[in-house]
């Protein structure tokens, strides 16, 4: 039991540890797996889009990270870039009140309260405050562990590309999406330093020419994070129910999952909760197929789809996505899916290798995958001529399915997911970019008619028929 003397100094001891905490949240910051993936990505990639929903994390993210480059604080647990010196950085949003209101705020606590935000408050220099906005900070000068001083601006995007000109910078955090001639002019700030940039959002102006950036113009100096409202464990479930209820219809996959407005250009527009499901076992009579999408600049794909005969419901199950690998490679993950696992593929598998001039199909069925014996198509017709194998048709399948209850994919499947999410139109034509998976799955379920059931014991039966095609 306490004494009245030692009860008082425990509570004097607790009220210092939340003082102490509140003006060094830097020391308590402790990511989501999204915020932590985001910040990783930054050790090897130069841009980096944090695309979010309303209230999920991103800006305070933006915010844990930048107080550790200017601090040279960085946790243990830390695997994104470190800078071992003080940096020159900025910091901005789209008018004066958004960057003093969110990044500001985030960084360096409300006026008054210097200190009870992301910087600690004892590495708080010097604070000059900004004209024409109330409360709002200029420049911030931050002491750095190594004993310098890092220094932090904050800007805004009404005042235009000539108040982003002329400065050589580390970093540059943008917080909302900024105009693209900004965005280019806040990019070249760090050519010099070798610096990077990042952007934290909620894409509700849709696929804007800096979105675009990011989704369709990849490169190994882009990343992009995507943070669903199912990411922030701060919300329980009914609260995301409630909140996604909450948002006008045209809104909630931005607001709640990051997702850009596509409106009418979404090829599947359909909402996540009628198709995702938990992971649950395959029964043994179901019948299995895999997708392959042939790539090297652009990624190879592959799918499994687990097919209910009965009900005619077809469940994504596995999904695989590599970048600029060898058919060696591809087969060595694939084949423990199953060694006579049929697999539906594209046309362009016809085409000849120029290393090894032989046809790509060819190549992995040296490697031990079980290739339908012609590329992807549909039944033959009634008169007798070959069914076709256009997209279209595949994707207005694939939709039906949707729309009808009899497509299922796995929750966890998160790359298949991200190119779901984003998969539309520009002018009425289909956008391919980022869209391997997406084929990957049209080919198999194209070819559903050759699914086969796993016998008993280890993977599939030694021989395989097919309609047409004969033994395989």
């Amino acid at each position: 039991m306490f004494s009245p003397a030692s009860t008082e100094t425990r509570q004097v001891l607790q009220e210092e540890a939340r003082r102490v905490l509140d003006f060094d949240k830097l020391a308590a910051y402790r990511p989501y797996a999204k915020q932590r993936e985001f910040h990783a990505a930054g050790a090897l990639r130069r841009e980096r889009l944090f695309l979010a929903g309303n209230q999920l994390g991103k800006t305070l993210a933006g915010s844990f990270e930048l107080a550790m480059h200017l601090t040279g604080r960085y946790p243990d647990w830390w695997d994104g870039r470190r800078w071992d010196r003080p940096i020159n950085a900025w910091a901005a949003g789209v008018t004066g009140e958004s960057t003093r209101d969110n990044p500001q705020r985030l960084l360096m606590g409300r006026p008054g309260e210097w200190g009870a935000g992301a910087i600690p408050q004892d590495c708080l220099l010097d604070v000059s405050r900004a004209s024409g906005v109330t409360g709002l900070v200029d420049i911030v000068r931050v002491r750095h562990r190594t004993g310098g001083t890092s220094m932090l601006a904050f800007k805004s995007y009404v005042k235009g590309r000539e108040r982003w000109q002329g400065e050589t910078l580390d970093l540059v955090w943008f917080d909302e999406e900024p105009p693209p001639d900004i965005y280019s002019e806040g990019l070249t700030r760090t050519n010099a330093t070798g610096g990077c940039v990042y952007l934290t959002c909620t894409p509700l102006l849709g696929m804007t020419q800096v979105i675009g950036r990011f989704l369709q113009e990849p490169t190994p100096d882009r990343h992009v994070t995507q943070m669903t409202i199912d990411d922030a464990a701060h919300y329980t479930a009914a609260e995301r129910a409630r909140i996604i209820a909450s948002y006008a219809p045209h809104e909630r996959e931005a607001r709640a999952k990051g997702v850009p407005v596509l409106g009418s250009g979404r090829i599947f527009p359909v909402a996540e909760e009628w198709i995702a499901i938990d992971a649950i076992p395959i029964a043994r009579h179901w019948k299995r197929i895999g997708g392959l999408d042939f790539g090297w600049d652009h990624p190879f794909a592959a799918v499994e789809l687990a097919w209910d005969a009965e009900s005619d419901i077809v469940y994504v199950t596995k999904a695989y996505k590599q970048r600029e690998a060898t058919p060696l490679m591809h087969a060595a993950a694939l084949r423990p899916w199953g060694e006579r696992l049929p697999w539906a593929w594209p046309h362009d598998g016809l085409q000849h290798s120029k290393d090894s001039g032989k046809p790509l199909a060819e190549q992995y069925r040296r490697q031990g995958l079980n290739l339908l014996p012609e590329h992807a198509r549909y039944p033959d017709n009634p008169d007798g001529t070959p069914g076709g194998a256009g997209v279209e048709a595949g994707l207005m399948d694939m939709l039906d399915r949707m729309q009808s209850g009899r497509f299922k994919v796995f929750r966890h499947l998160e790359e298949w997911w991200h190119e779901f999410r984003l998969y539309h139109r520009e002018n009425g034509q289909v956008v391919k970019i980022n869209d391997d998976l997406m084929s990957a799955t049209r080919y198999a379920l194209m070819c559903l008619r050759f699914a086969s059931r796993e016998p008993s014991g280890q993977g599939f039966g030694r021989k395989i028929e097919y309609p047409k095609y004969g033994v395989a």
